[in-house]
């Protein structure tokens, strides 16, 4: 059947398209490539952690926060896949400058996630793979959001750093995901994607839960035994750093979330 397209391609005088060359400006945009099964597909990657055997071989054009121009513009790519937070904006504007496709994705939710998924299969000529694959995620995140739904929401604080405080704002993704596990950000009210607290704000909010990556940050919480998830020993470590990794796998990794708090601050059902 391709054979067949192929060739009333070639009599209607229609050009064959190439694959794209593809450089991934983000490691979870990059994991979202390997996901869709284009991986072949990537002539250049930003670094960040370990990679994957799968991309072994694959050029680097620096690390986050810093992009190699010269070493990105010898890989000739026809697709920049762009995380707006991974390159400086100065950075930026030189790559728009440069006149080469780009598709940015930041998504501020877990649904927005998933679209973008969805849409990067497209870009990648991999639309099939990408349909199904969201369509897995949507059913995945749906069944966590029936299984885990409590009323009222269990309230959480997400510590990201302790000097200074640093928090998750609402329109940063790891605040959906701590919806999809039936809590809510206390700071969710706030509008960066990671502002600057005072430990009197998390004081007065009095989450019931408290949640760092760090044990000794939240070994530190335990100065304050009239707040309630120090009360009721909910000084939690996050599972893993697949929250800050938005491809598909973290819905995996809110899964892991939503079992942690639930083991620790069952629902009443």
């Amino acid at each position: 059947m391709r054979s067949l397209l192929l060739l009333v391609l070639l009599a209607l005088g229609m050009p064959l398209c190439a694959a794209p060359r593809v450089v991934s400006l983000a490691p979870s945009l990059t994991e979202i490539v390997v996901e869709l099964q284009a991986a072949d597909l990537l002539v250049g990657m930003l670094d960040g952690g370990d990679r994957p055997p799968v991309l072994a071989t694959v050029p680097s054009v620096g690390r986050y926060g810093q992009i190699d121009m010269e070493r990105l513009l010898s890989l000739k790519p026809d697709l920049l896949l762009l995380w707006p937070g991974s390159v400086p904006a100065a950075q930026r504007d030189q790559l728009k400058r440069l006149g080469i496709t780009t598709y940015t994705a930041e998504p501020h939710g877990i649904d927005e996630l998933i679209e973008q998924i969805e849409a990067i299969g497209v870009r990648l000529g991999r639309a099939e793979q990408g349909r199904a694959h969201a369509q897995q995620l949507r059913q995945q995140v749906q069944a966590l959001r029936t299984h885990y739904h409590r009323e009222p929401p269990l309230q959480v604080f997400y510590q990201v750093w302790d000097t200074p405080l640093y928090t998750v704002g609402g329109g940063q993704i790891v605040s959906d995901a701590l919806a999809v596990c039936g809590a809510r950000n206390v700071f969710a009210d706030l509008k960066l994607p990671a502002p600057q607290i005072s430990l009197e704000a998390v004081l007065l909010r009095n989450p019931q839960v408290i949640l760092a990556s760090d044990q000794r940050q939240l070994d530190a919480w335990k100065a304050w035994p009239q707040v309630d998830a120090v009360r009721n020993g909910r000084l939690l470590r996050v599972p893993d750093k697949g929250l800050e990794r938005p491809s598909g796998q973290m819905i995996e990794a809110t899964a892991r979330l939503c079992r942690l708090l639930e083991a620790k601050a069952p629902v009443s059902r």
